[in-house]
């Protein structure tokens, strides 16, 4: 049947089962958005404030689902208004089709009205992109970035629609999506046999599990193969979730704000086996320094990552399901070892914690979100200290459950994301853990968060300062805090009832518990949780830069 290339789109996105877009409409977009109205029973448009709002709510809808997050903007500034998102979600291997409008074809390279190079601009930043100037090109091209978006290694997807296309008709038939190949083992019998052998006689290994794990499903094949071989498991930011943070064998974070259990597991580590991480700068920080007596076995989708940052003496490339069943067959069951012993003596020994005089502190913040949510919660967060005190004091015990912009830290990504967390999870409890210097950024948000009713919980570790910069400058700058205090005077309790959400000030410890309790009934509406904090808390463990990770800052 004939059908515009605006209908066209939409009768696409039924094809990929989406049911959810974020967006912001304009001028050359209007074509699809008139489709879209009388697709409105079948897809749910959610109407952000910004732009880049939408971008980090498809991503917060993709990480938590696991579906592709799709987003939508207009030429020019629109376009533009979505490449932070677009780069966060490349980043950290996130799903999403974004959709920009575009001047009409014979508009094309005259700097016309709204006219910008987004493909140019985002070459970078995704998987592929495409610029759409036939209408008969546009159904194949919509599937082909869903099936890119998924494929191996996720990642976003731009497709760019001149806007002529959406008005021009072609033929359309419905075709089912192209399965998405469950992916080849990829890996020969001699090189699993070799792998499983240096596990079996492996005396200190230790395992890093990271984002990947989680976007793959592989966290039951991570644990089985740490509980058959008895090996201590430390993850990557990305990685929290995908190793149960309540487990004995769990040591914390790796790297820079690494717990002394788990840096000192790999600094002392005879084979380190990392899954689903890329040996991110945060992870190793002085690469000479980082796991020196250990050879180095990296399981991964992506050949591209193997040898980028750390050498490995045995690198696994292929399906991480399936490559870790196989090692679960061929590696020995083992009895706890004097070396496990002495990783859980050092987590013991060694505890996070935080002084405790009285005063309101974050730590406790967050472990009070984790008692009084029993562990359940999806947790978004901002980027900065608000962000590490999040991953250090929530345990998280399964995947998608922990969603923060790790590879670019982009500040203002926490709230957009518990946005779309909280529409791809209508059941579960959101909560957006944010520093006020983020939350500035994007707190317009509040106003989609009200207009669609969603009972997302921002609890704001409100310090009046860009804390994590301002701790870099007292411990590695002589104390010069230049332009890192932001006490505006904000009223956020009063801000936040001023968009229509709730506000509620916390000063105090003791009110912690009922500000929480208050924040968890509300079913309708977003509650905004104004923790006042002192801007002198700080984050630790901190390893210094150019340290080795074993060199670490812990008060």
């Amino acid at each position: 049947m004939k059908l515009t290339g605006a209908q066209i789109l939409i009768e696409c996105l039924k094809e990929q089962g989406v049911d959810t877009i974020f967006g912001f409409p304009g001028g050359a977009v209007l074509n699809i958005y008139d489709a879209l109205y009388y697709a409105r029973n079948e897809i749910r448009h959610i109407l952000t404030s910004h732009e880049q709002g939408a971008s980090h709510a498809a991503d917060g809808y993709a990480r938590a689902t696991g579906k592709v997050g799709v987003c939508i903007a207009t030429s020019g500034p629109g376009a533009t208004n979505l490449v932070t998102g677009i780069a966060t979600a490349y980043m950290d291997s996130v799903p999403m089709v974004a959709f920009t409008g575009q001047v009409p074809t014979s508009l094309l390279g005259k700097d016309s009205f709204q006219e910008v190079d987004i493909t140019g601009i985002t070459m970078p930043i995704t998987k592929h992109n495409y610029i759409v100037k036939d209408v008969n090109r546009l159904a194949d091209i919509v599937r082909e970035a869903f099936y890119i978006a998924k494929k191996g290694r996720p990642g976003p997807v731009l497709v760019d629609i001149c806007k002529d296309v959406t008005a021009n008709y072609a033929e359309y038939t419905f075709k089912t999506p192209k399965e998405i190949p469950g992916g080849e083992l990829g890996v020969e019998e001699e090189q699993l046999d070799k792998a499983a052998g240096m596990i079996n006689k492996a005396k200190k290994p230790f395992i890093l599990s990271g984002g990947g794990v989680s976007i793959a499903g592989a966290h039951l094949e991570v644990a089985m193969l740490a509980e058959k071989a008895k090996i201590p498991v430390g993850t990557t930011l990305m990685g929290l979730g995908s190793f149960p943070g309540t487990h004995d064998l769990f040591t914390g974070l790796v790297g820079m704000h690494g717990t002394r259990a788990s840096n000192t597991a790999v600094s002392e580590s005879d084979l380190f086996i990392a899954i689903g991480a890329r040996f991110s700068d945060r992870v190793i920080s002085n690469v000479k320094r980082f796991a020196p007596n250990a050879k180095i076995m990296h399981i991964d989708i992506d050949p591209a990552e193997i040898g980028k940052n750390v050498g490995a003496h045995y690198p696994l490339v292929g399906n991480m399901v399936k490559i870790l069943r196989e090692l679960n067959r061929r590696v020995h069951e083992k009895p706890k070892t004097e070396w496990v012993d002495s990783i859980i003596e050092l987590k013991k020994s060694f505890p996070l914690n935080y002084p405790q005089n009285g005063s309101l502190k974050p730590n406790y913040i967050v472990e009070r979100l984790y008692e009084l949510t029993g562990g359940k919660a999806v947790i978004t967060t901002e980027v900065g200290q608000n962000q590490l005190w999040a991953a250090q004091f929530y345990k998280f015990s399964h995947p998608r459950q922990f969603i923060s912009s790790g590879g670019l830290g982009t500040m203002g990504f926490g709230l957009g994301a518990s946005i779309g967390a909280q529409i791809g999870l209508p059941g579960r409890k959101v909560i957006n853990i944010a520093g006020d210097g983020s939350f500035r950024m994007n707190l317009n948000e509040l106003a989609t968060a009200v207009e669609y009713k969603l009972p997302i919980i921002i609890a704001l570790l409100n310090n009046g300062v860009l804390g994590m910069v301002r701790q870099w400058q007292e411990l590695f700058y002589g104390g010069r805090y230049s332009a890192t205090t932001i006490d505006r005077a904000t009223n956020f309790k009063a801000l936040a009832e001023a968009f229509g959400a709730i506000g509620i000030d916390v000063e105090k410890p003791e009110e912690v518990d009922g500000a929480i309790m208050k924040a968890l009934e509300s079913t309708d509406r977003p509650v905004l949780l104004n923790f006042k904090i002192d801007k002198d808390d700080k984050v630790f463990p901190i390893v210094p830069p150019g340290a080795g990770i074993d060199e670490l800052i812990e008060a």
